[in-house]
């Protein structure tokens, strides 16, 4: 027998079975690997893409607020959540049998691990069965923020009346008005994500169906839903009509005017929801007079003098209508029946914030921060950046603006009018906010759901601090704006709890401001003829 014709049969016979040993591997490990670790009866099925090791998130100071731990519960990494205040904003994840949401859900991609790796990347790890690594987030949040903000949430009401509710349902904004950046975002009633995690995880969704037909519906984040404004919008109405020329501040308004019946598209506005009837005696009361005493009848005609055109221009400005510029879904603000064009009547409604306005936390957070940046709007924004797995930056996010709304005068005048909500008007009436060191100017809005008053208003109020009407050149550094929903009068409902929160923010140094130089509330009222009682003599 010749050796060498053995020798290469040999050899033959290895490469026939290396070849076929490969083309398995091939067939088992990528083309039908999908279909093998998808198969329960498979033991490896907790592998690759179904158990990525799934990014941090992370507060602007680096603290964690989402990370993921082994488990043997389920597939591969659970995921753990620090705060549960922050349970609607940060969503939930589970594994890829479940929908996720919030921002687990926006950029599940860059979390999974799955933006930005190759072709080649991807088929390594399938063939090692290794698990993806996701990229970090890193929020504009300030868990500090978040965690006092969540806490002075549930304040006692100070100034109780009949006309306050007590309501665990609300939101809260803090934000950053000259960079759009979100400090803190408090959605009520929230829910403990680890137990919705673990539960589902454990193929036991008693917890989930709970959230899911709790009444109180804690599975909502009212930040980014829509409510009856009331009084706040009358913001929008004054900028509009100050922007187009069409008042002024001091514009007069006799008593006719301020209390009614004023006329429009048929329908009588007042004397009823004048609001200045019991407390002001002498006539003609100004523009920004009817703004702090939020009276219902001059803001109808303001808005009707504007016009229909001039007015929605400005809610345009402001995204109503339309899609934020945002990282979260946010539910469209609104102030039109649906399908119809806005009427001289509805545009009287609309004007003071009743109507067919249904307008988000976050839409007034546009707002409020436009009047406190001298007439500019900053994109609203929650990353601040995103980081790779090996430490490098891959994206960071820097403020940037989207429009301006108004010019410098009208921001300028509109806070003027806001400091006199809160020394003067409707916020006055809150020790706590008018006894504030630190110059919270805002303006009150009780948003009525209902003719008879049940179910009861809902309770807003948008703010900025610290400001003073004598240092017009120092901007606010913060807003809240603030919304209880059903609680009744927006003032005494929101406003301790927001005057509570700026004294934490600004005493513990969170946010480093100086103290602004706050007129004495009645000799300033007085001299501006903001107030009547105790003032005309």
């Amino acid at each position: 027998m010749n050796i060498c014709t053995n020798i290469r049969n040999t050899a033959l016979a290895f490469v026939a079975c290396f070849i076929a040993l490969s083309a398995g591997l091939v067939y088992w490990e990528i083309v039908v690997a999908q279909q093998v670790t998808a198969n329960p009866h498979n033991r490896r099925f907790c592998v690759a893409g179904r158990a990525p090791v799934r990014g941090r998130i992370f507060d602007r100071n680096g603290v964690v607020l989402a990370y993921s731990v082994a488990t043997t519960q389920g597939c591969g990494y659970k995921r753990v959540y620090t705060d549960p205040s922050l349970a609607g904003l940060l969503g939930y994840y589970v594994s890829p049998d479940y929908p996720a949401t919030g921002i687990e859900a926006q950029f599940d991609a860059d979390l999974s691990g799955q933006r930005g790796i190759t072709e080649l990347d991807k088929t390594i790890d399938q063939t090692l069965h290794r698990a993806p690594v996701g990229n970090d987030f890193y929020l504009t949040i300030d868990e500090r923020i978040q965690k006092l903000v969540d806490r002075h949430f549930d304040d006692p009401i100070i100034y109780d009346n009949d006309n306050t509710f007590r309501t665990n349902r609300g939101a809260v904004i803090v934000s950053d008005p000259q960079t759009g950046e979100i400090l803190a975002m408090v959605s009520r009633p929230s829910y403990d994500p680890n137990k919705l995690v673990s539960t589902l995880l454990a193929g036991n969704l008693s917890y989930y169906q709970q959230l899911v037909h709790d009444p109180e519906q804690p599975l909502l984040e009212r930040p980014l839903e829509t409510f009856i404004p009331g009084s706040v919008y009358k913001t929008v109405t004054l900028m509009a009509a100050l922007e187009a020329q069409k008042t002024t501040l001091d514009q007069p308004f006799t008593r006719q005017q301020a209390l009614g019946p004023y006329t429009v598209g048929g329908e009588a506005f007042g004397p009823a929801g004048n609001n200045i009837a019991d407390y002001t005696i002498r006539y003609p009361v100004s523009t920004e007079y009817g703004y702090v005493h939020s009276d219902n009848i001059i803001y109808a005609q303001i808005g009707a003098a504007a016009g229909s055109a001039t007015w929605m221009a400005m809610n345009r400005d402001f995204f109503v209508g339309s899609h934020i510029p945002f990282e979260l879904p946010v539910t469209t603000s609104t102030v039109l029946k649906q399908g119809q064009q806005l009427s001289k009547m509805a545009l009287a409604e609309d004007s003071f914030g009743q109507g067919f306005d249904v307008i988000s936390p976050l839409q007034m957070t546009l707002v409020d921060n436009t009047v406190a940046a001298d007439g500019q709007l900053m994109r609203p924004s929650l990353i601040s950046k995103i980081v790779a797995p090996n430490g490098h930056t891959i994206q960071s996010f820097t403020p940037r603006q989207l429009s301006v709304p108004v010019s410098r005068q009208t921001a300028t005048e509109v806070r003027q009018a806001m400091q006199g909500v809160t020394l003067c008007g409707s916020g006055s009436i809150v020790p706590d906010v008018i006894n504030s060191p630190w110059g919270i100017i805002g303006k009150t809005g009780t948003g009525q759901v209902s003719d008879s008053g049940t179910p009861p208003a809902n309770s807003w109020m948008i703010t900025q601090a610290p400001y003073s009407v004598q240092q017009p050149e120092r901007l606010p550094a913060l807003t809240i704006v603030a919304m209880k929903q059903n609680g009744g009068d927006g003032g005494p409902e929101v406003g301790p709890m927001i005057a509570h929160m700026y004294q934490d923010i600004f005493s513990h140094g969170y946010v480093k401001v100086r103290q602004p130089s706050v007129p004495s509330p009645r000799q300033y009222c007085c001299e501006e003829a903001l107030l009547q009682i105790g003032c005309l003599a």
